[in-house]
Order: C-alpha cells, then sequence, then structure tokens
C-alpha cells in the first residue's frame, strides 16, 4: 500500500488517513531539518504575506539584499555575493556556468556516485542511470571515484573550469571524507587554476554539527550550493554563494542569468529566520549532542545484529547505517516503515541507509528512532529472503 503524507507536524509525518503515523528519519534530504511546520518558520511565513509578495527580479531587492549579506556575514573568506534560486539542481547549473565564465574554460570534473540534481548541467555531473534515459551526455563532463585524489590528478588538466563534489555524498550513504582529501582537492584546484565547487544542499544548514560542513575541513571553497532546508520546509529557496572576484561577471552581464522566482521577496523572511535558528551555537551544540546519542544506540545494534548491520558513518546528525547485503538495506526501508519510521536506503550504494532526522529531535525522540531501529532490524529474521531485489522494490511504501 502506498504512503500518502497526510497531517505532518515536527518529527512526525501521518498518512492521510490518519492511521499510520512515522518519523521521519529522512528529512526529503534536509528540507525539515527543523521539522514540519516549525512554528518560528510558519510565523515568519505568516508576516511577510502581510506585506509581500514574490517581487520582480529586474529591480533592486531590499529583502533579497539582506538575505545575501547574512549569508556573507555566514560564510568565511570572500564568499560575499549570492544569486538566489527555487531548487538545488537550478543553484548547480548557476555554479557551472559561473565557474566555465570566469575560467574561460569548458571541462567540469565530478565524483561518481554523487548527485546534484536532476536539471541540465546537474544531471550531467550525475551517474549513468540518471542521465542515459535522456540522451548522450553533455560534452566536458567526466567523473573520479569519490576520495580517490591519484585519480582526480590524472584527470584535472588545463581546460577543467570546475571540480564540483558534495562535501560529503548523501546518495552514496553518506560517505565521510577524510580532513586530507579535501585540503588535497583545494590545493590541486588551486594549483590547476580550477575552482572548488561545493554541494552542501544536503550537508549545510547545521545538518554535520557545524553551519556549513566544509568548515570541519579547514578549506574555503570558491563556490558554495545551499538549498533544500534553507526553505525551512515551507517557501522553496536556494543559493548559489561565491567569491567577490567573479561578481564582475554578472555586472558585464546583468541578465546573463535568471530565476523568476528565485529569491521571491515572500520567502526572504523564512529563510532568514532558517540561518537565526542553524546559526545559534545552542543548536549546532544540540545536533551534536543528539548525534552522538544517535550513534552510541546504532553501536549497540550493529553488535546485536552483526550479520545485517556492519557499521554507520555519521558527521553530526548526517549518518548513514552500512548493511551486509543491499537487499538487508532494501528490506530495512519496508521494516523500519512497518514499525513506525520513514528511512530510506543510499540509491547510489544501495548497502546504505540514511538517517537524517530533523535536527531538532529530543532525547526522547532520538531514543524512538534507537527502538524503531531495533524492531526493524529484528524484522529482518522474520523476511523470506528469497525476495528478489525486484521484489522487495514492488514491497516498499512509494
Amino acid at each position: 500500500m502506498e504512503f500518502i503524507i497526510g497531517k505532518r507536524e515536527g518529527a512526525y509525518i501521518w498518512d492521510i488517513t490518519g492511521e499510520k503515523k512515522l518519523i521521519n528519519c529522512h528529512s526529503n534530504g534536509g528540507v525539515f531539518n527543523l521539522g514540519h511546520k516549525n512554528p518560528q518558520i510558519i510565523e515568519a511565513l505568516s508576516k511577510s504575506m502581510k506585506d509581500l509578495d514574490i517581487g520582480n527580479h529586474h529591480f533592486i531587492s531590499l529583502q533579497r539584499a539582506e538575505l545575501a549579506k547574512k549569508l556573507a556575514d555566514l560564510m568565511p573568506g570572500d564568499l560575499n555575493h549570492t544569486v538566489f534560486g527555487v531548487s538545488g539542481g537550478e543553484a548547480i547549473d548557476l555554479a557551472i556556468k559561473l565557474a566555465r565564465a570566469v575560467t574561460q574554460r569548458n571541462d567540469i570534473i565530478s565524483a561518481a556516485g554523487g548527485y546534484h540534481g536532476h536539471t541540465g548541467f546537474a544531471l550531467a555531473t550525475g551517474d549513468a542511470e540518471y542521465r542515459k534515459p535522456f540522451g548522450k551526455l553533455a560534452p566536458g563532463f567526466s567523473q573520479v571515484p569519490f576520495g580517490d585524489i591519484e585519480t582526480l590528478k590524472m584527470k584535472i588538466y588545463p581546460n577543467t573550469a570546475a571540480v564540483i563534489l558534495e562535501t560529503i555524498p548523501a546518495t552514496l550513504g553518506i560517505v565521510i571524507p577524510e580532513k586530507e582529501y579535501l585540503q588535497e582537492v583545494r590545493r590541486i584546484c588551486d594549483e590547476n587554476g580550477s575552482l572548488l565547487i561545493l554541494d552542501e544542499v544536503q550537508s549545510g544548514l547545521g545538518r554535520t554539527g557545524k553551519l556549513w560542513a566544509f568548515e570541519h575541513y579547514d578549506i574555503i571553497p570558491d563556490i558554495v550550493v545551499i538549498g533544500k532546508g534553507l526553505s525551512g520546509g515551507i517557501y522553496p529557496m536556494s543559493a548559489t554563494v561565491f567569491r567577490t572576484p567573479y561578481e564582475e561577471f554578472f555586472k558585464q552581464n546583468p541578465f546573463i542569468h535568471v530565476s523568476t522566482f528565485g529569491g521571491a521577496e515572500v520567502g526572504v523572511p523564512v529563510a532568514l529566520k532558517v540561518l537565526e535558528i542553524s546559526s545559534q551555537k545552542e543548536f549546532l551544540e544540540h545536533v551534536n549532542y543528539i548525534g552522538e546519542r544517535l550513534a552510541v544506540g546504532f553501536s549497540a545494534l550493529q553488535k546485536k545484529y552483526p550479520k545485517y548491520l556492519s557499521g554507520h558513518n555519521r558527521l553530526g546528525m548526517m549518518i548513514g547505517l552500512h548493511f551486509t547485503d543491499e537487499k538487508y538495506s532494501l528490506l530495512f526501508t519496508k521494516a523500519a516503515y512497518e514499525s513506525g519510521m520513514w528511512a530510506l536506503y543510499a540509491n547510489n550504494d544501495k548497502h546504505n541507509v540514511q538517517m537524517l532526522p530533523p535536527l531538532i529531535i529530543t532525547d526522547e525522540q532520538a531514543d524512538e528512532i534507537i527502538e524503531k531501529t531495533d524492531k526493524a532490524l529484528s524484522k529482518l529474521k522474520l523476511y523470506n529472503f528469497a525476495y528478489s531485489v525486484k521484489e522487495i522494490f514492488s514491497k516498499l511504501p512509494f
């Protein structure tokens, strides 16, 4: 039976009948970092709707300027300029266009197993399964394994405009890179004159226990892309944030990129409230505290169910459960649903399940997640493991 969302509030979603209740451990990839229908977010939008509408991208906007300034204040270095969009894919497309424009180079290197969206250039950076149905790959795009410095050194060359990576690849199973890896990527890009684009659509806004995931690695990218959680789960908003020297390109080409609904003025107070909440010291401390609490629980479950669960990756509350066989990961998604929890396998490495609960969950809700994970793992013993992968997919609630 398919799950159709009805009521939603805080960390929970209900089906349309109101009978099935799930604690949300996927959060639509981080859209609901602050929970469903967060009262502070609702209040921000309610107030803005009394005075504002979408606005007009042809005019200077006080609201967009205020939001851009807030982002500049929260970003390190000279990441001082922003162009707003509606979706992460749109923001990635702009990042790639900008990198090509300012370097006057064509080629883009991304990581195999990474995910940057389903639009134009964003799609071209992704894995073949997402691209093949739509024809030939756009020229100039290539992939390297995430974490493989030697292959990157061989692939990068004078016509490489940019290297684009998710700081923490989510759809690959929440892969936590070594600090030295991202620092070396930064060095290689500098040496080659290529830009470094970091996609923080899922890992940004406090998910990892710091406001921006790249802060864990003591590097500063040339372009940062954020989205999903910037919406507060209420009003679509994404942002491409870039270094000061690249602003000159837009001054010379003022209508080179247009997003009619990007940075909609009525939605700006929502994004500002998200940034206000997510950047607070107490909020980030809470993320790290709950992340540690969950880690202790998951480690205990690994010892209890070694046949199925082989470990977990974690940074803050960005968590990937690693299963010994991808069949178990798929079945866990089904078992978790039956146990009252929504958690989804990682499509680019199906040995993993993504665990991305709202960042505002309580101690009791963290314990509930561990209890329901335990219950779901226990159900794996009862399933018929003769299921084919196709049959497993057919039994998932979506």
